[in-house]
Order: structure tokens, then C-alpha cells, then sequence
């Protein structure tokens, strides 16, 4: 499944996405946790702060799945690694979204980088 290109306008434009990977039981949601959010051609991108020792970054991989709130809705999604090769445009996206922020030189370093997530949508929005 791909995006709705207006939602993904929406959450490209907004600064509030939370995300909650399923717990360990596959059911539950996890709590939820504010990340930065970009978007590079029809992909909606993440990355984890603490890089791969974030919490949600580690149910995400285990899970594969959960649930983002983003620019007014919920959205199942299914988590997956992003394209390593593709990070020249995801630090651009960072770098127009979040100029000025003195949080984004960090989310540009190895740690975050190599916690870059793709969100797929499952269902479409409650």
C-alpha cells in the first residue's frame, strides 16, 4: 500500500508525528514517542534519536508494525529499514524541514542515520 498523496502532504507539513511500535505481544501499542518525520518522493521517513538503542526503534524492528499519529489522524503502518543509499535525500529533507534547529546537526550523525526507518501505510486513516 502507498501513501494517499494529500495525507502525505499533510504529515510532510507537519512537525508532529508520535509513533507507537507494537509491544512484544503484537497487540498492544507501545507508548507513544514524538520523532522528526521527512518525506523524500513518496516515502515518509523516520529516524530514532538515540540511533539504534532507541526504545522505539528496537520494537519497531521487532514488531514491524504499530501505529503513527500525524497531522490529525491515526495511521496503521509496517516499519521497515530505509535505503541506506538514499541518504544524501533524507539528510536533505532534514536539513530544509528542521533548518535552524539545534537538533539537527546530532540527527544528521551516524547514530541517527543508521536508525532511518520507512513507514508503509497498512489501513487507511481513523
Amino acid at each position: 500500500m502507498t501513501w494517499n498523496p494529500t495525507t502525505l502532504a499533510a504529515i510532510a507539513a507537519s512537525d508532529d508525528l508520535h509513533v507507537s511500535p507494537f509491544r512484544a505481544d503484537g497487540a498492544t501499542y507501545g507508548t507513544p514517542t514524538w520523532i522528526w518525520s521527512v518525506v523524500v518522493g513518496d516515502d515518509l521517513l523516520v529516524r530514532a534519536w538515540n540511533g539504534q538503542r532507541s526504545r522505539w526503534y528496537r520494537a519497531a524492528v521487532e514488531q514491524g508494525a504499530g501505529r503513527i499519529r500525524a497531522a490529525g489522524a491515526e495511521h496503521e503502518v509496517a516499519f521497515e529499514q530505509a535505503d541506506p543509499a538514499r541518504r544524501d535525500a533524507v539528510d536533505a529533507a532534514y536539513r530544509e524541514k528542521y533548518a535552524g534547529s539545534p537538533y539537527l546537526a546530532p540527527m544528521l550523525g551516524e547514530g541517527p542515520v543508521s536508525a532511518t526507518m520507512r513507514l508503509l501505510p497498512l489501513r487507511s486513516p481513523r
